[in-house]
This record gives C-alpha cells, structure tokens and sequence, in this order.
C-alpha cells in the first residue's frame, strides 16, 4: 500500500501508528525495569563489593541499550504469505506472555526484511517499511513481493536515505541495509574478514553493523573483551563514533594507529622514505640491533672496590655475562639479572681469593661459602658496581632507545638502519614510530627494579588499610553498647553493609573502555581496521598482538592507497598470520556518489589503476559537476563567495586542497567522511603531491554526495577534461561539518 495506490492508507497509518505506540510504551516500561534493576545493584544489599560490580555494568549496558531506541524503534514490517506478521526494529521486544511484538534487526527471523526480492520473495508477501521521526510515523511505504512487477518502490527508502542531507556524523543503515551488504554483516566466519569497496559502498557502516551482529550472537564471548575500532585519524572516528550507540553497543574502543600505545598520541608524519622503513619488517633486525648495542663491553676493565679490595671487570667477564644473558631470550631489562650476577659471581670469587689468600682455599668450603656470601650482599648496595651495570647492561625504556637511535648517526649505522630515520629531536614522534615503541615494549620488557618497588608500595598500603580496619574494629567493639542505643545502628549492620570491607578489596572499577585503552596488554575479541590499506606490515604486528584469537574485519580500498608502507595486496599483509583464515568480500555498488560525480572520479581512477573498476552508483543527482579557472589573485574570493552560497543550503561541505592551501583540508584529512558539497582546489597539485597524489585526488573527487565544483589556477589534468564550465558557485567552510562515511 502506497499513498497514492489507497483511499485506506490513512487508516492504516492510524492502525500502524497504534501499534507502535504500543511498542514504545513497552520499551517505557522495559526502561523502568532496567533502571530499577540498576538502583538495585548500586545498593548492592547483600551482595560482595566484586558482585556488586558486576551486576552495575551489566544493568549499566541494558540501561544504555534501551536508552538508544526510540528513535527508529521499530522501521518495518513483514507479511508472509502465510498470514504471519513480524514487525523489525532497533531491539527486540516481548509481550507479558513472552511472544516477539518486535524483532531485532539482528535475529534470523528478520534478515529477509534486507534479502527478500520480488523473484525470490523468501515466502513473504509484502515488505512495508516505515518512516519517522523520533516517536512519530510519518509515512510508511509498501513493496508486494512474489508476484510479476513487485517492487515499484522497493528502492523508496534507500534513495530516500542516501539523497537525505548529510549531518554531523555517520548514521546507521539498519533501515535500509541492502542484500550483498547483508551477507557481509551476517557472514559466519571466525577469522578475518576483508571488505573492500570502493567511494561510497558502505564498507565502513557495514564493518559497524557486523560488530553489532557479531555481539549480538556471541555477547558472552565478546562482550567481557569489547571490541576495538581502529580509524585513519580523530575526525573520522568522532564521525562514526555514534554509529554502535545507536545500535545499543557501547563496549567499543576508538582510535587511530597513532594512540595504540596507550599515553602516546602522535599524529605527525614521517618523509614517504622513513615511512617506508618503519613499516617494513626488516625494522624489526633494526630495533634488535639497536637493544644489543646498548649490551656493552667495557674498553677498560672497570673497577669495583669490595671488601676493602678493589677488583675489575674485564672484557672477558663482561662477554660471557652478555653470552649468558642473551642465550636465556629474556627481555632485555629482565636478562639485565643474569648479567649481574654472572659479573658479580667473578668479581666476588676474586675478592675471595684476594682477601683469602694465604688462609683460605676454595677447599674450605662453608668458610669460602659465607665469605662469597657477605660480599655478595654487599655489592648489592655498592655504587660501583651499580654504575657497571647501568654502563654494560642498563634499564632501557623504548623511548630512550629509539631517541638515541635516530638522534645519533653512529648508532644508526651500527644497527644498519636506512640514514633516513635520522632526525634531530630522537623525541619527536611521529605515526609511524607507534609500532616501532609497542615493539620495543617486549623486546625490553619491564624495569624490575621499578616492579619490586611498586609491589612493596602496594604491600605498605595494604598494611596500612589493615592496621586501620583493626582500629575502627577496636574502637566498635568498645563502643558497641553506646552505639546501638545512641545511633540505632548496630556494629553487624555496618559491616554487613561492606562498609570495612570495601576497604579490603582491590577493584577496578573503571568501565571496559577505559580500562581497555589504558592498557597496553588488553586484547580484545574482535578488531575493525578501517582503511586497512594505510597500515603498514609493523602496524599490523601491533594489531595481531591485541586480537590474538585473530577475528578481525578489515576495511579498506586498495586503490585509495597513499601511505608508502601500505597494503599493495591483502595477502602480502595478511597471509603472515592467517593464512587460510581470512575470506574476502567486495561491494559494488555506490550508494554515496551520484553517477555524474562518479564518471570525473572514474576517470581519474582509470589513469593510476586501470585494472581496478569503479562502483555503479544506484542513482544521479541531475547536477553535472563543474570547473573554473581563476588567476592566483582571485581564488580565495572565489572560495569565499562558494562558502557563502553553500551555507544557504541545507547539508554539510568541505573545501579540498593540496597540502598548505589556506582555508582548505587536505585529501588524507577527508578520508572516510562525505559531505554534501564539496569544492576541489588546485587538482593538478594534489595529483603533483608525491607518488600517491592520483589516489589522493580521487579521494578527494569522492567526498560529494550532491554537488562538485572544481577550482583551478593552472590548466586542468587530462582526466578533469571532461569537467563544464561553472555554473553560480557553490561552495561551503572548509570542513566546517561533516558527513556520512562510506
């Protein structure tokens, strides 16, 4: 039924308008249970401080799933032909006689809602999908299936999403989810999972929506470890960071490969060579090298004063310490122990054999033994012999390895690396040093010395909170009569309450995400990687060690390829550690990019990747995308007056240019967002911008949802030929809102 197929679409409307009011009103009530459930866990009445905890986080997690739902709740219905109704929603919902009234999107029974077709109608005869605004059903449209010429309006809801004006940040598709995207979402597969597309295909908002299938059939599996989303840069992961949220999952950490190390973020980058070289493997020799040549020999024996002798380390000693230390494959801070006590063995037996001599042998053993022994312990204080092992052997941190080792030409050499990682300031980090330091992490492991102090401090106060809790006890138990008579409250119903043992009991209660992003060690149980095709071989180390059950959905577009140490195929990256665990999926269709837009971006493509076929674009705009020629003098007015004329009209925009152009955002900057407008600046730069710059350009070219215009000085490149001549310009501040990802 259509609005203009029946005279009883209104009243159907109202019916259908009943019905979901029903639905909010038991999503109402469903809140109000969820709530009190989680006063109830604040209180925590008896339960332990630990079941406390957990209880408040899970009520937690339901209270934020209900809490996203009004908005769409429930967006369409199925009619089968066996006169079964299901409705389809954000949630799932149950009567009081626990009969479905809504269906997740996410439940089997729901997937023909996206797959059902009029030639293969999956026993359905009719698919009506609604559409609203906040609690209110506007319209509703309905597609019959199952019978010749079904599906008039099948592609209502679709067109009418991707024609929308874009907002502040992705939206989902849980609406209008297509079939190839669908399969995707729902693919049952435990390993990796590549999804590539090109502009406008979905491929990110699909890798989102599998997340939430994915925690909706394995939650007890996932949902303990979260899930962690990792982005090109900060404003893309600001722009699909509602997108989970909106679907009810909030157990999802976001960042960028610059912020994998906790407390490090970086967003500088490297020179394409020194890119290169820190991608590549071959660092990891490098960075070997590096730690081994910080294992020194002496040039002259050192000495030791010990026992009121002095005795030396030799080169001969301090070699087969290092031998000993580095055959145990310990990391480097951890095999420092061996070193010392191999080198303190020999310098203790000298000074035995020097204080000894004449009256003791090594054949008076528990003489010799206790003598050793005393030395021994007193060189655990001596200065010296400290001062030899940090010289020979010291506590290393990555930052201090890798700043000396680009700051410093020799070390650089001596550790065979490319000339090029030197720079200046070794502390100015950049992208690409994240892997190299999350390396270094277990290459030199942790300073044991700092461990042992850090235990003894939590031992203290422990001890101290002990000693305490005795004393509030003592003070109870005489005071107890006058207690219970003055206050009404009894000494058993304050510790009942855990008021002392709260005291007792060492509890993070932080949520999943952040304790997740403050540790280095987490790992999760599922990692997306968007525009995977950036991330070079060592980044994909870091990313392996955080997901080591290896289920991973991976994002990208080879042919948008710009980083020098990024993926030129998946298999290169992948097969090193799933070989035979990872499927590929490709989708093919644009749902971002009207056709006129599509064919100038087309065009570029073909010029840098002839083999690689552009997405067909579901629908045209009517507006031919253009160009205009302005001398150096007149292009920021001509900027200017595109702002003011794009900022009359309703959606997003953003001016493109090449690096440095005032007023304008790089290429890279926009990569993953789509705005409705978009203005190119300077084309030819952008394609003169290093060995990438095509790529750069067609990213750039695929940002517009709507309009395209296109500013140049010099004359066009061959591949903009085909641009008109402009019409009034349009235009927008430069990524002053942002758009949908696809």
């Amino acid at each position: 039924m259509h609005p203009d197929d029946s005279a009883g679409y209104d009243e159907e409307l109202r019916t259908e308008r009943e019905y979901l009011g029903g639905l909010h009103a038991r999503l109402d009530a469903e809140r109000a249970r969820a709530a009190g459930e989680y006063e109830t866990a604040l209180a925590g009445d008896g339960m332990t401080p630990m079941d406390r905890d957990v209880q408040v986080r899970a009520s937690a997690r339901v209270v934020r799933r209900l809490d996203v739902a009004d908005d769409g709740l429930c967006f369409g219905r199925l009619d089968g032909v066996d006169g079964d109704r299901s409705y389809i929603g954000r949630i799932g919902l149950r009567d009081d006689h626990d009969e479905p009234v809504l269906l997740d999107w996410r439940a089997p029974a729901s997937r023909p809602f996206y797959t059902a077709t009029g030639a293969h109608p999956e026993g359905l005869r009719l698919r009506r999908q609604f559409h609203t605004r906040g609690r209110r059903l506007l319209s509703f449209t309905d597609e019959e299936l199952g019978r010749p010429g079904a599906g008039a309006h099948g592609d209502a809801a679709l067109l009418a999403a991707v024609n929308a004006p874009r907002g502040e940040g992705m939206r989902d598709i849980v609406a209008t989810i297509q079939a190839e995207q669908d399969e995707i979402i729902r693919l049952d597969h435990p390993g990796v999972t590549v999804i590539e597309g090109g502009p406008g295909t979905g491929k990110t908002v699909v890798a989102l929506h599998r997340v939430a299938y994915l925690l909706y059939t394995q939650r007890e599996r996932m949902e303990r470890h979260g899930v962690l989303v990792v982005g090109p840069n900060p404003a893309f992961l600001d722009h699909i960071g509602r997108v989970l949220p909106s679907l009810g999952e909030s157990d999802v950490v976001f960042t960028t490969t610059g912020d994998l190390v906790p407390g490090r973020h970086v967003t500088a980058e490297d020179t394409p060579q020194a890119a290169r070289a820190k991608g590549s493997l071959a660092i990891l020799d490098v960075l070997a090298a590096a730690v081994a040549d910080r294992q020194r020999l002496p040039d002259e024996p050192l000495p030791v004063e010990i026992g009121d002798v002095t005795v030396r380390v030799d080169g001969e000693t301090a070699a087969w310490a290092r031998e000993e230390a580095r055959a145990g494959g310990r990391p480097h801070n951890e095999a420092r122990a061996v070193f010392a006590d191999i080198v303190a063995y020999v310098l203790t037996e000298r000074a035995a054999a020097r204080i000894g001599r004449g009256w003791l042998t090594p054949r008076d053993r528990d003489a010799w033994r206790g003598l050793t022994a005393e030395l021994r312990d007193e060189l655990a204080g001596n200065e010296a012999f400290t001062g030899v092992l940090d010289a020979l052997w010291p506590v290393l941190t990555p930052e201090a390895v890798l700043a000396t080792l680009y700051a410093s030409p020799e070390r650089l050499r001596a550790a065979g690396a490319d000339p090029a990682l030197g720079r200046a300031d070794g502390d100015a980090w950049t992208v690409s040093d994240v892997p190299l330091l999350d390396e270094l992490v277990d290459l030199l492991g942790p300073d044991p010395a700092a461990e042992k102090a850090a235990a003894r401090a939590a031992d203290r106060s422990r001890q101290e909170e002990a000693e305490y809790a005795a004393g509030v006890m003592e003070i109870l138990t005489l005071d107890r009569e006058e207690l219970d008579e003055d206050v009404g409250v009894t000494v058993d119903d304050l510790l009942h309450a855990g008021a002392l043992a709260d005291r007792f009991e060492e509890r993070d209660t932080r949520d999943l995400v952040d304790r997740a992003s403050a540790d280095r060690d987490w790992t999760y149980r599922h990692v997306v990687v968007d525009e995977a095709q950036e991330l070079s071989a060592m980044d994909w180390r870091v990313l392996m060690r955080r997901c080591p059950s290896r289920s991973l959905t991976v994002v990208g577009d080879l042919a948008q390829r710009r980083s020098p140490a990024g993926a030129t195929s998946w298999g290169a990256m992948l097969d090193r550690y799933v070989a035979g665990r990872w499927v590929y999926r490709s989708l093919t269709v644009n749902y971002r990019t009207p056709a006129e837009i599509m064919g100038v971006a087309a065009a570029v493509l073909a010029e840098f990747a002839p083999d690689v076929r552009p997405p067909e674009s579901v629908r045209a705009s009517g507006v031919r995308p253009w160009s205009r020629q302005v001398a150096d003098d007149d292009l920021a007015a001509a900027v200017e007056e595109f702002r003011r004329d794009e900022a009359a009209r309703e959606g997003t925009c953003v001016v493109i240019g090449p690096p440095g152009t005032e007023g304008a955002v790089t290429p890279s900057g926009t990569k993953g967002l789509e705005f409705d407008a978009v203005l190119v600046v300077d084309p030819d730069r952008i394609l003169a911008d290093g060995p990438r710059g095509a790529a750069e350009l067609y990213v750039a070219l695929t940002r517009a949802t709507q309009r395209l215009g296109v500013l140049h000085r010099d004359p066009l490149p061959p591949a903009l030929a085909g641009l008109t001549g402009a019409p009034a310009l349009t235009s927008c501040g430069a990524g002053s809102r942002h758009g949908d990802a696809g």
